[in-house]
């Protein structure tokens, strides 16, 4: 029984202890999980050094993408104006032409009839030529009438209409009239390309019959080719027409283009976004219409607040400097850095650290004084 009672008051002894202890933490004042204070002896190994904000000249740089483009006028869509069954071609996406080089052979019993039809009112247009002659003496010595020679006259002329016409249909397909005989009747035609460039795309294959309106192969012609960047209203103003840049790919990051703004649009998107048309210096044969590319171009420096790249440290993908409060005692404040250039960083929102003293030198080490004293 006197085992039970002194159990009993081990019991009660222990929970007043422990609601004491928990009633002094409720009531103790709460940690500064931003302050530090270092005693004298941490200062002095911590080399910390106090300055505050100076005004520095940092060249600025804005990043920007896009993808390379080619104007309209550059862009040539290949098509047959009377349609016909492809009969051979070697192209492929990407394969270097040149002007008056063969792109592809077509064929079609259209063809045939077209040239036969030519020939027949070319003959048929000398008879009536030479009707058109003597009608035309004979009236003039009042041995025929007037009708005859104006009917003669109007089947001349009728049937000149045609040739000339169908003269003009076989130049639309690539034939010349003046080489068309009874005797090299062709099935087939040749598409020849109108310039030198590459193939961007192959939209048919042999034995394919294609419309007048189908396209079968797209050209590209380089000469004009450029680079479209997407560039946002607040950067607008830092651009000008003639401001060079240099332009790399997400692969090839290290080899730079030199390239020049040649347009601004005027126009903004729902984004607040324009285009920005940049020529190349140089144009490489690798660059491709469609492939995106990134840009950088630097900015001239101008005066703005800045700190040493010391005196900025990062945690948890935030970055922070260090106030010096006096007493060995610093607070971490989150900043917003801007371009960096020769160890000075640009404070962008310099305003509220106007006046202040922070710690440029030594700052690493008092965050980890910091988290040290946080984890505990």
């Amino acid at each position: 029984m006197k085992n039970i009672i002194i159990l009993i008051n081990l019991t009660l002894l222990l929970f007043s202890c422990g609601s004491k202890q928990t009633t002094d933490k409720q009531n103790a004042e709460p940690l500064k999980e931003n302050v530090v204070t270092l005693s004298s002896e941490q200062y002095k190994n911590a080399g910390i050094e106090i300055g505050n904000l100076e005004t520095k000249s940092i060249s600025s740089v804005i990043r920007l993408n896009g993808k390379i483009d080619v104007p309209p006028q550059n862009t040539i869509s290949v098509s047959v104006p009377l349609g016909g069954y492809l009969k051979s071609t070697q192209l492929l996406p990407g394969m270097h032409i040149n002007k008056g080089e063969v792109l592809a052979v077509m064929e079609d019993p259209q063809y045939i009839q077209l040239q036969q039809d030519y020939l027949t009112s070319k003959a048929q247009f000398a008879f009536n030529e030479s009707e058109y002659n003597r009608q035309k003496e004979l009236n003039q010595s009042k041995a025929t009438s007037d009708k005859v020679y104006e009917q003669a006259k109007a089947t001349y002329q009728t049937q000149y209409v045609l040739i000339k016409s169908l003269e003009q249909k076989l130049k639309l397909i690539g034939l010349n009239p003046e080489m068309i005989t009874a005797d090299n009747i062709s099935k087939s035609i040749k598409i020849y390309s109108p310039i030198t460039g590459f193939v961007s795309a192959v939209n048919v294959n042999i034995g394919k019959y294609v419309n007048p309106s189908d396209v079968l192969f797209e050209l590209v012609n380089p000469s004009d080719i450029h680079l479209a960047l997407t560039v946002f209203d607040k950067d607008l103003a830092k651009l000008a027409i003639g401001q060079k840049l240099y332009a790399y790919t997400n692969i090839h990051p290290e080899k730079r283009y030199p390239c020049e703004i040649i347009l601004i649009s005027k126009n903004l998107t729902d984004d607040n976004a324009t285009l920005v048309h940049c020529h190349f210096q140089q144009y490489d044969n690798t660059l491709l219409p469609g492939m995106f590319m990134n840009a950088e171009i630097e900015l001239s420096g101008v005066n703005t607040a800045a700190l040493p790249e010391e005196a900025i440290v990062r945690y948890e993908n935030k970055q922070y400097v260090f106030e010096a409060k006096g007493n060995n005692e610093f607070i971490m404040q989150e900043i917003h850095p801007g371009n960096s250039e020769n160890g000075f960083t640009e404070v962008l929102d310099a305003d509220k650290l106007s006046g202040k003293n922070f710690v440029t030198k030594g700052a690493y080490n008092l965050l980890m004084v910091l988290k040290n004293i946080s984890d505990e």
